[in-house]
């Protein structure tokens, strides 16, 4: 299988109206991914949504045209958070699932995620078979005059999915009497989670619910998380929640305005799913990107904690192979096995508040379970048409992260990667002295500077 050059670890992603992110390129991913998903002489439908930037009025129309010309049926819902896409294509049992969104990215970027009729994110191999009939022709696919594909709004998706992430809150527990505050960063969860959690009985305070088109993830959400915390001591509130702007993942505030990561939230489900029987696979799955700490913590259960590569779908395939429920990332996406197919904040979250809930305890109590060891993560920004493969070959590069390797053997690990989704080269290291770990990655950064200026 060659390898894929368009598409990054979660689809694919770039700058609005600059290849690839071109109603040219959009519309060549719905043919190329229409033609790959068709089978037979039935109907075919597809199913998008998109968050709320105003480069979705752009490549919806352009991703409708392409899957149009190929036969599908086009069934359009509008903002929508990605995993009600993903909910969706398997409930209304559609060929394909497709997202418009850049997730924590500004407004200037925005990005196309496909899913399988299964409801899950597409595997490499088949993204790099889409991506080897966009280069070749469709001359003789394209569908005749009386078999194009039609065009219509599913007026209540929001609502359909609404009412399947309140399924997944225990029976008999409510929200009643907990004070939430709720920031949806403008972005696609923006009507849906106050709605939800307003259901179930929480008084809510929803920020981030005013898109423009051009606010999302601006100053809110779960990478700016600042007026959240501010908005969770002004109002006494016993929780924040931290959406993104595709609603995929989740941080949480707790009550004395401190944010708490992804690893911690995947702790407290962990031990809450044990106690009550729901955990499956004796393990956790996360990526490589996760701390120690919570490794040892989940040691203590006696439950493992397996590794992937970054990227929520690779945790899920995971999952998927070992017969696990649970698995995330430290940056929230959150994958509960049993009801989702993707990272799901919303969702997430109310397992949270349903360990709240049972236990009695505070959120700084119940997300603090165990305590990170050091860790420290810097990004290097390369020039646009710099290459990251080619910077980590240098000999410079690799001598200095061999050294600073052996250095931390037995006392932490080091990680550096290639961003998937933009031009940066990540590098991470833990350990248990905190001043090894700044001196550790500083030595890298510099070095990987110097080699790409």
């Amino acid at each position: 299988m060659t390898a894929r050059k368009l598409f990054g670890t979660d689809g694919v992603r770039g700058r609005a109206n600059i290849e690839p992110m071109t109603p040219e390129t959009a519309m060549r991913i719905g043919m190329a991914a229409g033609r790959f998903f068709t089978r037979g002489d039935r109907r075919h439908t597809v199913i998008i949504g998109k968050d709320t930037r105003i480069s979705g009025y752009m490549l919806e129309p352009a991703l409708t045209a392409g899957f149009v010309s190929m036969g599908m049926d086009v069934i359009l819902v509008g903002p929508i958070p990605t995993p009600g896409v993903a909910m969706l294509t398997r409930s209304m049992r559609c060929d394909i699932g497709v997202m418009i969104s850049a997730s924590h990215n500004p407004y200037q970027d925005n990005g196309i995620k496909l899913f399988g009729p299964d409801g899950y994110k597409l595997s490499d191999d088949i993204e790099a078979e889409i991506e080897e009939l966009m280069e070749g022709s469709f001359e003789n696919f394209r569908a005749g005059p009386d078999h194009l594909g039609r065009a219509k709004r599913l007026e209540d998706a929001q609502g359909r999915y609404i009412e399947y992430v309140k399924t997944t809150f225990p029976r008999g527990l409510r929200l009643d009497g907990l004070k939430i505050v709720v920031d949806c960063a403008n972005g696609a969860a923006y009507k849906v989670a106050p709605t939800v959690f307003w259901e179930l009985g929480a008084e809510v305070i929803s920020v981030g619910v005013k898109p423009d088109g051009f606010n999302i993830n601006k100053q809110c959400g779960s990478l700016h998380p600042e007026e959240l915390c501010a908005l969770v001591k002004q109002h006494n509130a016993h929780l924040g929640i931290a959406l993104d702007g595709d609603a995929d993942r989740v941080l949480i505030c707790d009550e004395t305005g401190k944010m708490i990561d992804g690893d911690q939230v995947m702790a407290l489900i962990a031990g809450h799913w044990q106690k009550t029987q729901q955990l499956s696979g004796g393990a956790v799955v996360a990526t490589v990107m996760s701390n120690l700490g919570l490794e040892r913590y989940l040691d203590t259960l006696g439950l493992s904690l397996a590794r992937t590569k970054v990227g929520d779908r690779y945790v899920v395939e995971h999952m998927r192979e070992h017969g696990c429920n649970l698995g995330g990332e430290q940056s929230g996406h959150i994958i509960m096995g049993q009801h989702a197919t993707t990272g799901d904040g919303v969702m997430a979250a109310l397992q949270v508040l349903a360990a709240l809930v049972t236990s009695g305890r505070p959120a700084s109590e119940a997300l603090r379970l165990f305590e990170p060891i050091p860790q420290m993560l810097r990004n290097v920004r390369l020039e646009r048409g710099a290459s990251a493969e080619a910077v980590l070959e240098l000999d410079i590069v690799r001598q200095v992260i061999k050294a600073c390797e052996q250095r931390l053997v037995g006392r932490g690990r080091l990680l550096i990667r290639k961003s998937g989704t933009e031009p940066l080269i990540r590098v991470m290291a833990e350990g248990d002295d905190a001043v090894e770990v700044d001196d550790v990655v500083s030595q890298i950064i510099n070095t990987i500077k110097k080699a790409a200026a």
